[in-house]
């Protein structure tokens, strides 16, 4: 049994390398983009079926935006980007637990030894796709607080004004929040790895030790981590959303 902490090489396109949890993604992405056409063409007054299927998920996000914003306007701009990272980062999450996981692969020499490269490998076991995640999460928490109240009155929370507090503190409260948002980053993109790809060894140790029945409780926690997980992320990125949208003193 072989495990690699990182995502193993499937393919290469040139000099471009495809790993397992990058053709995973790629495949999320795909049935994501081609789900939605499929909803989008069977639209009706009214829903059934798909459609209302659709409705009640983006239902039941849009009130859980609405119970932390507190204002429709604000949970209708912040819920396309939580809507997508939820729903992104929850199939990404159960990819992995495809049948095949850890089982089907190529088999390949790796240091004198034949190993076999799995082809599933979920998106959230490989800490790139974590880290690039948490970058697109910070970055759109930044835009939604310089929209809301302004460039100069967002950047007086990194770099205060000495006439407003002595030089010394102004400067140590504007690194604290540099540091801040560095940590969300390492936060963010660690807490997703570790819960899934700790979850996809757990798994592949259990099948590969007593396959079938006994590893069924273990593939419901997944299912139920990965949900978790999602839900966090998306959450997460909710609340930094709304506390950027207020101004330094509130």
């Amino acid at each position: 049994m072989h495990i690699s902490l990182a995502a193993e090489p499937l393919f290469h396109i040139g000099s471009f390398t495809v790993t397992n949890s990058l053709l995973i993604s790629w495949l999320v992405i795909a049935f994501l983009a081609v789900f939605a056409l499929l909803v989008k063409r069977k639209i009706a007054l009214v829903p059934k079926g798909l459609q209302n299927l659709v409705e009640s998920v983006f239902e039941a996000l849009l009130d859980l935006v609405d119970s932390i914003t507190q204002n429709r306007k604000q949970s209708i701009k912040f819920f396309p980007v939580v809507a997508t990272i939820f729903l992104f980062v929850i199939l990404a999450n159960w990819a992995g637990l495809l049948p095949g996981m850890g089982t089907i692969g190529l088999n390949e020499e790796v240091h004198g030894e034949q190993v076999l490269v799995p082809f599933i490998r979920a998106g959230s076991a490989d800490l790139n796709f974590t880290l690039g995640l948490a970058i697109v999460s910070v970055m759109s928490v930044q835009i939604f607080g310089i929209a809301a109240i302004g460039f100069k009155k967002y950047a007086g929370k990194f770099f205060v004004s000495p006439f407003k507090k002595p030089i010394f503190i102004g400067t140590f409260v504007g690194l604290l929040e540099v540091i801040s948002e560095i940590s969300r980053l390492l936060s963010y993109s660690f807490r997703l790895f570790g819960n899934i790809f700790a979850g996809e060894i757990l798994l592949t140790v259990m099948l590969f030790l007593v396959p079938y029945f006994v590893p069924l409780p273990f593939l419901m926690l997944e299912i139920f981590v990965g949900f978790v997980q999602a839900l966090v992320f998306s959450v997460l990125t909710l609340v930094f959303m709304k506390m950027a949208t207020l101004e330094h003193e509130h």
